[in-house]
Formats: structure tokens, C-alpha cells, sequence
């Protein structure tokens, strides 16, 4: 059985401390043990901040872009020779469909082809403040980044903040998902395999609790934390991280609106709003959570979405007739499983999803449930439930739908359908969410920044701002006349 190991100051190891813990990887579909990790400690933790930081200080990286930019070519080239072996691992790990695990490794090649090019344009500026008096404003490496990440989508939200943060020059350390890390240790080879990188440059400790985190928040030398996950953790992260004021990188959860108005393709929007919605059985922080309709199209709508996702096929994400795989473990399936029974006591239902039967019983399974809410207050519209659960609501006209897309503190990502092309822009302007889509949801890729409004969190990734973070400006003043 593999087992996904530590990587520090160039070594892959199980430990620095002698004490080795083994831990567990689960197959969500079956329950069944699939692999091991190494369970870090904050001695770990330690030596990879200290290998980072030294890397970082005392070698060419942070000053060798085109070394950086042809690195980060290679490592796109050795995922994409590598991806079919990684995508069966993902779909072992986190029980995502096949095609989602290809689509997310795709995604990460894509990305790194973006930052290399990117890499050799850090570009500062040189203004003349009065005769003979120069500001050279120079962009330089932030230091050490440290890259937090759960296990929904190991591959894309890894490399997302990796990119940018080796093409800034910075040097990097990276704590997995314990769930997930042996995906994460296959993506890592491709770049470490690479002799050209400095031992230290990227270093990786995986952990089943706490003390590696809180080590890496709380060190001195750690200068930026890239962090996606829950926004309860991503505030603690931001309280822990006060005291040395590093800068940070959060995107935190999201409960996205998409806002269906009566004079929508219908059927369009329904497939949609599926897809956007049951993508990794809903375990995605820009998937569509709630679906707010107008009440001249809502009876007809909610009925037409309640028997789309009633014959949405749940199943195994290595066979290529399932339309939804299974949550990360059976707790979150049983989590959905007793918000469905609170639903039943409180709310109206329109599709009950049931813990399938059979083969499928052993695993984390659960069917997509729709759950027609109004009350602003309910949980089911402020929390994040992250499973394939959606909430239905009516509303009356234009004001309405924004308001009510906007009465939670999430604002990571909506979605808006109707054929008139102004009303999509007018309501996109009025909405207070980081990205909105036009009759599509979840279009998601390299070129284009993404990032969260309020509890959401804050900082960019993708794109040409995705660099922000991982890089600072240094003034330097200097006169000719003198």
C-alpha cells in the first residue's frame, strides 16, 4: 500500500523526528482503507519552514525568472504525462467522478502554462520625481508562502496558488489534506523530480490535525499563507496570523445564488443548474446553493429542476454511467442525510435524497435533495451545507432577487439566467459576490482572477492578480545630478 511521505529541504521522508505516525486514507466509495500518509508534527512543520526559508535567502530562485518560467513549463509537461495515474488516485481518494478528476488535472497543467508565461513579465516602473531624482518601484519575492488545502479538489486549488507563488520567485511549503495527500505527493514529483529546482524551494508536510497549521500561521518566517477552505477556519487562520501580520491569501466558503428570471431558456437553465450545483455531490465553494426564481416561472421551474436532479445517477467515479459521486466520508453523508430529516420537520421538500442501498450503502452516497425555503433566517440558506443539497426561493421582480441573493454573508460566486442581456449585466452590477456568470455557472480558468466578497474571503487567485499576493514592491530612490 503507497504511502504519501513528507517532503523537506529536498527528502521525502515519514518524519524528522524519529516518532512516525502512519495514518489512513479512505476510499469514500467503499470505506475501505486505500492508502497511508505520514502524520507530521510541528518538528516537521519546523524543518520545512526552516528549509524554505533558507532556500529562499541563500540561492538564485527568487532572482532567476526564466529559470522559474521553464520550471514551471517542465512540471505542467510531467502532470499532463502523468494524469491518467493521478486522475485514477483522485477518484479513489475523494470519490469525484472520473471526468471531474481529468477536468481539475487539465485545469492545474493549464494554469502553470499561464504562470510560466507570466513569470518572465514582473514588470516594476521608474518614474523622474524632479530633475535627476529618480523611484525605481521594483517588484520582488514575498518570502515563504505557506499553501493550506482541503481535499475537494487537491489538484486544481494546489496548484492555483503553487503557480504563482514559484513564478513570484517565492519559496513554498505545503500542507495537504491528509485525505487527499498521496494525490498531492504525485502532483509535488512532478516538480521536485526537477534537478534544476533547489533543495528547499518546495517542501511539503501533511497532517491529520492542527499543529502543523498552527505552526506555519504562528512562525516568523513564514511571510504570506494562501489558505482555501471553510470561512470559521479561514477567520481563526486570520486571528492566529496577527501577531507576525503576515499577508494572506483566503478564499472561504460560499453559498452561491443563481438567479432564474421567468424569461430564461428553462430547460437551459435546469441542466445548468444541475451541473452547477451537483458538481463533486455539491462539494464545491462556488457551486450553486441556492436557486432563487421568479414567481412567474417558479411552479413550472421547480418541478422541472426537482425531476432533473431526481434522475441524476449516483454512483462510483470510475464508472462512466454515474452522474454524481459520493461525499469525502460517511460523517458528511450522514450530516446531509439529518439536515434532510430536519427539512422534512421545518420546510417544504420537493425531492428527498436517500442514502442508496446495495453496494452503494457502503459508501458515502447520498442523492441530491431539493428544499423550497423563504425565511431569510433559515440555516438552510445562511449556512454552507457543501453536499448535493439545494435550497429553492421565490421572489417578485428585480429588487427582490437581489436582495435576496445577497442577504448572506458568503459572496464568492452567483449566477444569473435570462435571456435579456442587459438585465444580466444590471443584476451582476448589483450583486456582491466575486464572480458571476451569465447563464453558465462555474466557468472557472487561468486567465481570470477569482476571489470572495465579505465572509468569503479576500486576495485573488488566477489570473494577473493571482501574482498580488506573492509579491511586494520595493521603493528605491536614486539621483543622477549629484
Amino acid at each position: 500500500m503507497q504511502t504519501a511521505k513528507q517532503l523537506i529541504n529536498g527528502r521525502w521522508l515519514t518524519t524528522v523526528s524519529g516518532a512516525e505516525r502512519i495514518g489512513q486514507s479512505i476510499n469514500p466509495a467503499s470505506g475501505e482503507v486505500a492508502a497511508l500518509f505520514a502524520d507530521g508534527t510541528d518538528a516537521d512543520a519546523q524543518a520545512a519552514v526552516a528549509a524554505a526559508r533558507h532556500a529562499f535567502e541563500s540561492t538564485a530562485w527568487r532572482r532567476s525568472p526564466r529559470l522559474r518560467a521553464d520550471v514551471l513549463l517542465d512540471f505542467a509537461a510531467r502532470l499532463d504525462a502523468r494524469k491518467e495515474e493521478i486522475a485514477d488516485w483522485l477518484v479513489t481518494l475523494n470519490g469525484k467522478l472520473r471526468r471531474e478528476a481529468l477536468g481539475e488535472i487539465n485545469a492545474g497543467i493549464s494554469e502553470l502554462r499561464y504562470y510560466a508565461g507570466l513569470a518572465r513579465n514582473l514588470f516594476g516602473r521608474v518614474l523622474e520625481v524632479e530633475p535627476g531624482c529618480y523611484s525605481s518601484l521594483d517588484r520582488e519575492a514575498a518570502g515563504v508562502c505557506a499553501i493550506i488545502l482541503p481535499w475537494n479538489a487537491p489538484v486544481t486549488l494546489l496548484v492555483r496558488s503553487l503557480a504563482p507563488a514559484l513564478a513570484a520567485g517565492c519559496t513554498v511549503v505545503i500542507k495537504p489534506a491528509h485525505q487527499t495527500a498521496l494525490v498531492n505527493n504525485m502532483v509535488i514529483e512532478c516538480l521536485s523530480s526537477d534537478s534544476r529546482v533547489p533543495a528547499g524551494v518546495i517542501n511539503s508536510v501533511i497532517e491529520s490535525g492542527t499543529e502543523v497549521a498552527r505552526y506555519l500561521c504562528e512562525s516568523p518566517d513564514v511571510d504570506v499563507i494562501s489558505f482555501t477552505g471553510s470561512s470559521a477556519v479561514g477567520k481563526r487562520i486570520a486571528q492566529s496570523t496577527a501577531n507576525t501580520l503576515k499577508r494572506l491569501s483566503l478564499e472561504l466558503g460560499g453559498k452561491a445564488p443563481a438567479v432564474v428570471f421567468a424569461d430564461a431558456d428553462l430547460d437551459k437553465t435546469v441542466a445548468g443548474i444541475v451541473a452547477g450545483g451537483m458538481v463533486m455531490a455539491g462539494q464545491q465553494c462556488t457551486a450553486v446553493a441556492r436557486v432563487l426564481v421568479e414567481d412567474a416561472a417558479y411552479d413550472s421551474f421547480a418541478q422541472r429542476l426537482a425531476q432533473a436532479l431526481k434522475a441524476v445517477r449516483v454512483g462510483p467515479g470510475n464508472d462512466p454511467a454515474s452522474q454524481m459521486g459520493c461525499l469525502i466520508d460517511g460523517r458528511n453523508r450522514d450530516r446531509i442525510n439529518a439536515l434532510m430529516d430536519t427539512a422534512e420537520a421545518t420546510q417544504r421538500v420537493l425531492l428527498r435524497g436517500r442514502v442508496p442501498g446495495g453496494t452503494l450503502a457502503r459508501g458515502a452516497f447520498i442523492e441530491p435533495s431539493l428544499v423550497e425555503v423563504q425565511d431569510l433566517a433559515s440555516e438552510f440558506i445562511q449556512h454552507e451545507l457543501f453536499g448535493p443539497l439545494l435550497v429553492i426561493e421565490r421572489f417578485r421582480g428585480e429588487e427582490e432577487a437581489v436582495s435576496r441573493a445577497n442577504a448572506t454573508r458568503f459572496g464568492l460566486a452567483a449566477s444569473v439566467w435570462s435571456t435579456d442581456a442587459k438585465k444580466t449585466r444590471r443584476i451582476a452590477a448589483q450583486l456582491r459576490s466575486g464572480t458571476v456568470w451569465s447563464n453558465c455557472h462555474n466557468r472557472l480558468f487561468a486567465e481570470a482572477e477569482t476571489g470572495g466578497f465579505r465572509d468569503s474571503g479576500y486576495g485573488r487567485l488566477h489570473g494577473a492578480e493571482g501574482l498580488n499576493d506573492f509579491l511586494q514592491t520595493k521603493h528605491f530612490y536614486f539621483e543622477t545630478n549629484s
